[in-house]
């Protein structure tokens, strides 16, 4: 019972703190003047807490399909998909708005970009 729950744990969705950003070139946004760095910033910040939302959803449904495994079914931890697409895009995300970052402090735009704050 305790590998089920074990194995279980450890194939659920990582959290959206969690989701290291995939590297980004800032090249590409290297023609854009500020004003445009800063509105694409505010376009892509959306996209990444929608797909954090959608991630944290995810880990969660997860949790509580190990839950029910572990106590009531154990075929339902076969549900159980971990991280997918929906990480790749999140982790993608935050690695543009690492590049636009970079891009704004070698233009010296003075944009603030804020970080998610640890958990």
């Amino acid at each position: 019972m305790a590998l089920l729950a074990s194995s279980g744990l450890s194939a659920c969705a990582s959290s959206s703190d969690k989701v290291a950003a995939t590297y980004v070139s800032p090249i590409q946004y290297a023609s854009l003047s500020c004003r445009q760095i800063a509105e694409e910033s505010a376009r892509v910040s959306v996209r990444a807490s929608q797909a954090a939302g959608i991630q944290d959803k995810k880990r969660t449904d997860d949790q509580v399909v190990t839950a029910v495994g572990v106590v009531v079914f154990w075929p339902a931890l076969f549900f159980i998909d971990g991280d997918n697409m929906h990480t790749a895009e999140l982790s993608r995300l935050k690695g543009e708005i690492e590049a636009l970052e970079q891009t704004s402090v070698q233009k010296n735009c003075g944009i603030q970009f804020q970080r998610q704050p640890a958990s």
